[in-house]
């Protein structure tokens, strides 16, 4: 049974590579203690009461440890992740994996030079029912060629569960490199494309947060064929009964996909509708309780030693175009009246 081991204890992230691991069969064979933020340990202890504590070199030089999953503060993401592969073992990364061009190429070299892979979860494609169903229908053909994406992002803040390093943009790397990766890797697969280019970004501070924390962006991207468009924030309201209304819309030219990621607002209950229209009509369909096998992929690929599931190279695009929206974002000021 394979075996892995949880290090970076700093982001809530780390209770859902660790569970999804769990639930495919693998077994937690530790975790390193050391974070940030004490309550994000102490949440992975009551989650996960069985593993054992023990120090990150243990767990790196465990030769019956196969894979590390990583949710440490971003800024210090790649450095984790380069010993572990260079220690022999594969890496499951929390998003952002780099925040840096700098660490982005010390990764690549680390994956050439150890021949072990390096993974991002970009978990609003990977592990949303709903989006999988919708990658599939639209590999398929469903609504034609794809002419267009349209991805909304919003989350809720919840500052007061928010360590200092959330708001310190070198530590995250900013609204775009962050959750922006979600949206880039969303466009290339729908694209169906290996690469795009960033056509416009914007950033911007609305809200109440420190000031120059980034909670507002918006992200144009293209390919030769196909055009995207991405809005993400850090406004989701209280009063939402989830912490984003994400949605994902796909124009094709004979039809189009609407996906409600987490909810259907005063609709359908739950989450993970997909609402389609094309020739034959309109249809609604449920997609909350179609398996997810990304863990299970992820695994097999494992045991291989081969990145299939999600392609080494289309990690690596994504963290770099994401780097090249934040690093040329025009800062969006608004000017209120006084």
């Amino acid at each position: 049974m394979l075996r892995f081991a949880a290090i970076g204890l700093d982001h809530r992230h780390i209770y859902d590579l660790t569970e999804g691991l769990i639930a495919a069969g693998a077994v937690c064979a530790g975790y390193c203690p050391e974070t940030s933020d004490p309550r994000v340990l102490a949440g992975f202890r009551k989650r996960f009461p069985d593993v054992p504590a023990r120090p990150r070199a243990s767990l790196l030089e465990d030769p019956s440890i196969a894979l590390i999953v990583i949710a440490a503060v971003p800024r210090d993401r790649a450095a984790l992740s380069i010993a572990a592969m260079r220690a022999g073992k594969h890496v499951l990364c929390d998003k952002p994996g780099v925040t840096d061009a700098a660490q982005l190429a010390a990764v690549e070299r680390a994956v050439a030079e150890t021949g072990r892979f390096w993974s991002v979860c970009f978990s609003e494609r990977f592990i949303k029912p709903s989006v999988r169903r919708a990658w599939q229908m639209v590999r398929d053909g469903a609504i034609g060629d794809v002419v267009q994406t349209l991805g909304l992002g919003p989350h809720r803040l919840n500052r007061a569960l928010r360590p200092d390093w959330f708001f310190d943009a070198p530590a995250y790397g900013g609204i775009l490199n962050d959750i922006g990766s979600h949206q880039i890797d969303q466009f290339l697969a729908f694209a169906g494309a290996e690469d795009a280019t960033i056509t416009a970004a914007t950033i911007g501070h609305f809200g109440t947060a420190p000031a120059g924390f980034q909670d507002f962006a918006e992200l144009s991207l293209q390919t030769p064929a196909v055009r995207g468009y991405a809005r993400i924030d850090w406004f989701t309201a209280d009063g939402l009964a989830s912490w984003g209304d994400g949605r994902l819309f796909v124009l094709g030219t004979r039809g189009t996909i609407e996906v409600r990621k987490n909810l259907d607002l005063a609709g359908w209950e739950g989450g993970d509708h997909l609402f389609v229209v094309d020739q034959q009509g309109t249809r609604h369909i449920a997609c909350a309780d179609e398996a997810v096998t990304y863990f299970a992929d992820i695994l097999a690929d494992v045991r291989d030693g081969v990145a299939r599931v999600v392609g080494q190279r289309h990690i690596f695009t994504v963290c770099r175009l994401a780097l090249q929206a934040q690093a040329q974002a025009v800062r969006f000021v608004a000017e209120r009246p006084a």
